[in-house]
């Protein structure tokens, strides 16, 4: 049986928030992505208050990647990646990886965000697999409709057993550790043995918590 250590990305691995990180990255290479701004602001105030959902929030937000075909796309992400989103990296969360896959882990990435862009993750050589919300792509041009469900909450479990049936792998959950900012995975949190909150700031009952930097 395999172990895993599953982590979040952002504010996991990350610093900062990634979607945010790769529209900014696209005004610099598009400027008139800045139009979206304005939609944007208003879509994530409707999410804070809870008049809006966070399938819908994130589609008005990712607006700004309909009808960016495929080929232009993965190099905008390559480039993405070695700009701006290897930067923003907890060196602690690196670090973390690299002690766990020589105790025999296999590093697994699951988040929110979308997947078409942290596929750069399998740059960090120690990653098995990175999961996250994948976006349609129709006659290879992108498309801001999620497909599927929103990968947050359970639906990371589901997507996780997905892939570990599609991949043939048995997993020892027990001696397994899931790394996360948030309680929103709670239920990855209760999948494994060995959960542990990022820089959270509050205390927690049973869920070990770490300051990574």
């Amino acid at each position: 049986m395999e172990k895993l250590a599953i982590f979040d990305v952002d504010y996991t691995i990350t610093k900062r928030e990634t979607l945010f990180e790769f529209y900014m990255f696209m005004i610099k290479k598009k400027p008139k992505v800045v139009l979206h701004a304005p939609r944007n602001i208003i879509s994530t105030i409707l999410f804070c208050l809870k008049i809006r959902d966070a399938s819908k929030a994130k589609e008005t937000f990712i607006r700004f990647i309909d009808g960016i075909e495929d080929v232009e796309m993965k190099c905008l992400v390559k480039e993405f990646y070695e700009e701006r989103l290897c930067k923003i990296f907890y060196k602690d969360a690196i670090e973390m990886m690299k002690k766990l896959k020589k105790e025999g882990c296999k590093i697994y990435l699951i988040s929110a965000s979308a997947e078409f862009y942290l596929n750069e993750l399998y740059n960090i050589k120690e990653v098995d697999k990175v999961i996250g919300t994948r976006f349609k792509l129709e006659n290879n041009i992108h498309k801001p409709k999620i497909e599927g469900e929103n990968c947050k909450g359970e639906e990371k479990v589901i997507r996780l057993k997905e892939e570990l049936k599609k991949d043939n792998i048995e997993v020892d959950f027990k001696n397994s550790y899931m790394f996360s900012d948030s309680l929103s995975d709670m239920p990855l949190f209760k999948l494994v043995g060995n959960p542990y909150l990022i820089n959270y700031k509050k205390k927690h009952d049973y869920i070990k918590i770490l300051k990574w930097k």
